[in-house]
């Protein structure tokens, strides 16, 4: 007879349980799925850039069961390669990879979040942002557009450029009709530069045609792949301009305040994978291309080490540069003294730490 009661009172609460069951189910099969389209700025045949955004989207659908899906457009197939700010700035785009320093003219305090003349490495760049302050300042800076700013790949430290004649000391840069964006640009024009803003997919046509007389754009893997090493003989380090150049990932905030919480961490974890994982790619490319250009074009191109002459000329106008463009906001203002700040710190560690082990390791 207990037996009895007991099955009865336990059949009673299996059903009770599948009834909630079958309540909540529709709760479960309604969660919300999104569809997203993400442009860059840069041209297939910068696999690493494109590559990582195709990346990046991979790991946003796999982490979020397939209910965040996004359709990724290289520069140029959707909206033009320096389009992608403004159009996800007024939610017509849902999110974009770049790099901020393009956007400049918008806001300079944009420049300091890809790169610095003279400034970190990509190690301390990406320091700064998480555990210096910088990612904050980056979001303050891009509120007033409607943007969620976060950290993309880094190239690492790029090279100083591809020139068709070669560079002895400052005076031979005067006149030039050179291919640079950025702080780095700015110095130049100093120097007497014409300085030019090309999108990637346009500078070999560029160069090769003598519409430019030289440009940079990241190091060895990329600028063969572009073929830059055709059209131009002389290749220039170290990358002064551009140490630690650091890519962006940014999302519309219209689209971005729609998603639940854990889809917005998962977006923010993702850009970060994605940034380690394309300075790793670089990293490796590099090293591999630079072998492979020196093996094929003994003969054609030179690999030349900057005149110190021209170092020391262009840190000092680097210096007035960033000074002058520290003042033109005062959000720019506050990025700028973050920044600075936060090099002096690392470089003081530096200097006992990554410096004399390199100097200890090009000995042994």
């Amino acid at each position: 007879m207990e037996r009895r009661r007991f099955l009865v009172k336990a059949g009673g609460a299996l059903v009770a349980a599948g009834a909630a069951v079958a309540v909540d189910a529709p709760n479960v099969i309604a969660q919300p799925s999104f569809n997203w389209r993400l442009a860059h700025s840069f041209p297939p045949s910068a696999d690493v850039l494109d590559g990582g955004a195709k990346r990046f989207a991979r790991i946003v659908e796999e982490m979020t069961g397939g209910r965040l899906k996004i359709q990724v457009f290289a520069g140029g197939e959707l909206i033009p390669a320096f389009g992608v700010f403004d159009a996800a700035s007024q939610g017509t785009l849902d999110t974009f990879m770049s790099a901020s320093y393009y956007w400049a003219g918008k806001e300079p305090a944009t420049q300091w979040f890809t790169a610095m003349p003279f400034g970190m490495n990509a190690q301390t760049q990406y320091a700064w942002y998480y555990h210096g302050g910088g990612l904050q300042l980056w979001e303050e800076t891009y509120a007033p557009f409607d943007l969620v700013p976060r950290p993309g790949i880094s190239t690492g430290h790029q090279m100083g450029g591809w020139f068709k004649r070669k560079i002895n000391g400052m005076a031979d840069l005067k006149g030039l009709k050179f291919r640079i964006p950025g702080l780095g640009g700015k110095a130049y024009a100093k120097a007497g530069v014409t300085v030019v803003l090309t999108p990637g997919g346009e500078i070999f046509p560029a160069l090769e045609r003598g519409v430019i007389d030289g440009t940079e754009w990241v190091g060895p893997h990329d600028d063969t792949k572009f073929g830059l090493h055709k059209a131009a003989k002389y290749y220039y380090f170290p990358g002064w301009h551009e140490p630690g150049t650091t890519g962006e990932f940014a999302f519309s905030k219209k689209a971005y305040d729609k998603l639940p919480k854990d889809f917005q961490r998962i977006l923010d974890y993702a850009a970060q994978a994605t940034a380690l994982n394309g300075l790793a790619e670089y990293e490796t490319k590099n090293a591999i291309a630079l072998e492979k250009l020196k093996a094929e074009t003994k003969g054609k191109v030179e690999i030349l080490q900057f005149p110190a002459e021209v170092v020391r000329g262009m840190r000092k106008l680097a210096a007035e540069v960033v000074k002058e463009e520290a003042e033109k906001t005062p959000i720019a203002k506050k990025v700028h003294a973050s920044y600075t700040k936060f090099q002096a710190l690392i470089s003081d560690w530096a200097d006992i730490s990554e410096a004399p082990y390199h100097q200890l390791e090009r000995k042994a």
